[in-house]
């Protein structure tokens, strides 16, 4: 099993902790047989034997030293069975820390196609429910499964000690066990494979509707997403119970088997007694003992089932553990301190999927221009701006910055000369200073006061209970769209990036507030290239250069007058917008 080889892999720096684990409970489980050996010795020496009176009254130390054996056993191996469920713990517990982060890490590291691919509820039953299930394994199953067989093969072993032809009894019925566990095993695997997949749909639905409270609210659709959620519950709720049902339907075979072991030890035992094959000693030590051999046969088919269980959840999170991200820094990357700013996309063509989104788009951008984008949506804006800062890969054409391939980058390098504010803003449970300084945590007060005065975030956050230390709900809840996006935009501009990026960030404030905006950032006191998405023509008519987007084709391109003058899309946008009129004819 590949997902046993893997554990092991991630049980480095934990190794010997849980070989040693290990070692314990094999030692604690042969301990276990100190019990019935002393028990058979003082039955047949000092009750039932024929020399039992003469021992009791001339060897009294002896049965004393065996009294003293049995406490003496039964408290070492207490007390080594705390140790060793204390090295299971601790070994468990730090490997799945470990993988957490890990798995944190490379999901953290991911491209924008991964985050395209999978949904977040999935993402989150790995990194939670599928790491418990791991632990599990750790601390409990593969510990079950090394004592259930060490205390089995030590009884065996005893039985054959003893009498050979009562060993051969009681074990005969041990073969069906491993078949009853060979056809449980074929059969819960599938069934734990959808169950999982039923609990990753019902956190997606979950996630999704904690989220998305405010739209459900909006069009009073909370009884919609209640029926939905129930019927994904329902789905969930009965994967669950076929996949008990399965184990159940084994359970009554195993059980009646580790039980019908009582049956043998009473008829083969008084037979082998009565012959005197063995001494009552023997039989009450045998008959103390058939525990270890049913109790494993019980919990045989329950291992069983978790390792299915087990290795469900492995394959999902070694699906992304493995996973390595197609957009990384390539072999020598180029790492400027700081770049100039220019931006230039050459023949550049872009799909999802089938889905043909930018073609063959061709434009220059020099440093300290401010440049706008619009086009009706679908018209391939947002995703032109994503390729700057590589989010994804061009599979034709080249985008260069300061005249070099975004490929040819180290993307932490490109990244921090780059920053972004969108349309859909995203801001942390955190304070409105901490949010707005979360790109350079350091910063002074003073700066961060001035960014939110130049995005006119300042007029509100002056007015709120607690200033810049107010701490706002998940992604801004409190917060009016507007207000967020001045939040977004401030922070933005705190990193003083050489290309701000701004996708429809003053969509939702008002003229005023807009035109506040448009002077700031024409003197933020840094330069840098400035490319803005927007709608309305008072957010685009001072750029340097407005660029006309349709179906994924540069349309247009000039400055604000000449696209006036052209009486295209941007001239009916501009009379929509300012006068109303519809397209004059000629």
């Amino acid at each position: 099993m590949f997902q046993v080889k893997w554990i092991w892999e991630n049980l480095k720096g934990y190794r010997g902790r849980y070989v040693f684990a290990l070692t314990l409970s094999v030692v604690c489980n042969i301990l276990i047989l100190a019990t019935p050996v002393l028990s058979a010795l003082i039955v047949d020496g000092y009750l039932t034997g024929d020399d039992a009176l003469f021992n009791i009254a001339n060897k009294k130390g002896t049965l004393i030293l065996l009294i003293l054996g049995l406490i003496a056993f039964t408290a070492v191996k207490s007390l080594l069975q705390y140790v060793c469920c204390m090295s299971y713990e601790k070994s468990s517990q730090g490997v799945i820390f470990s993988l957490r982060t890990r798995l944190f890490r490379t999901v953290e590291n991911q491209d924008m196609t991964f985050y395209d691919e999978y949904r977040t509820g999935d993402i989150m039953t790995r990194l939670t429910g599928d790491l418990d299930m791991i632990r599990h394994m750790l601390a409990f199953v593969f510990r079950g499964l090394i004592e259930s067989v060490t205390l089995l093969l030590a009884a065996v072993v005893y039985f054959f000690v003893v009498d050979w032809k009562m060993a051969i009894c009681i074990l005969a019925l041990t073969p069906l066990i491993f078949i009853i566990s060979f056809r449980l095993k074929r059969v819960v695997g599938p069934v734990h494979m959808r169950l999982r997949e039923k609990l990753a749909a019902m956190n997606t639905a979950a996630q999704e509707n904690i989220s998305g409270n405010r739209v459900i609210k909006a069009f009073a659709r909370e009884q919609y997403e209640i029926d939905k959620f129930g019927r994904i519950n329902k789905e969930y709720s009965a994967a669950n119970k076929a996949a008990s049902l399965k184990w159940l339907s084994f359970s009554p075979y195993l059980e009646g088997i580790a039980v019908s072991l009582s049956a043998v030890m009473l008829l083969a035992g008084g037979i082998f007694l009565i012959t005197k094959s063995i001494t009552m000693g023997e039989y009450i030590a045998i008959s103390g003992l058939i525990w270890a051999v049913s109790n494993p046969m019980r919990s045989l088919g329950m291992y069983v089932n978790d390792t299915q269980r087990f290795m469900a959840s492995a394959m999902k999170i070694m699906d992304i553990f493995y996973k390595k991200p197609a957009i990384k820094d390539p072999e020598n990357a180029y790492t400027p301190k700081e770049i100039k700013g220019d931006v230039e996309f050459k023949n550049v063509s872009f799909s999802y999927g089938n889905t043909k989104v930018l073609k063959n788009v061709s434009f220059k951008i020099n440093s300290g221009e401010t440049v706008a984008v619009m086009g009706e949506t679908g018209s391939g804006k947002t995703t032109l701006i994503n390729l700057i800062p590589r989010f994804y890969d061009v599979p034709g054409g080249e985008v260069l910055v300061d005249g070099v391939n975004v490929k040819k980058y180290a993307l932490k390098s490109l990244r921090r000369n780059i920053s972004m504010a969108t349309q859909d803003v995203l801001l942390y449970s955190d304070t409105i200073d901490g949010n707005i300084a979360y790109g350079n945590s350091d910063m002074p007060e003073k700066d961060v006061y001035k960014c939110a005065d130049f995005a006119g975030a300042s007029e509100f956050i002056d007015k709120m209970p607690e200033g810049y230390d107010t701490i706002i709900g998940e992604r801004g809840v409190g917060l009016s769209g507007g207000q967020k996006q001045r939040i977004s935009l401030a922070r933005a501009i705190a990193v003083k990036p050489k290309i701000l990026i701004l996708d429809d960030t003053t969509s939702a404030v008002d003229l005023e507030m807009e035109k506040h905006i448009q002077d700031s950032l024409k003197n933020l006191g840094f330069e840098c290239t400035k490319i803005i998405i927007a709608q309305r023509i008072s957010s685009t008519k001072d750029a340097d250069k407005i660029i006309i987007l349709d179906d994924g084709k540069i349309v247009e391109m000039g400055t604000h007058t000449e696209l006036l003058r052209n009486k295209g899309y941007y001239y009916d946008v501009f009379m929509l917008q300012n006068e109303g009129f519809e397209r004059s004819e000629g």
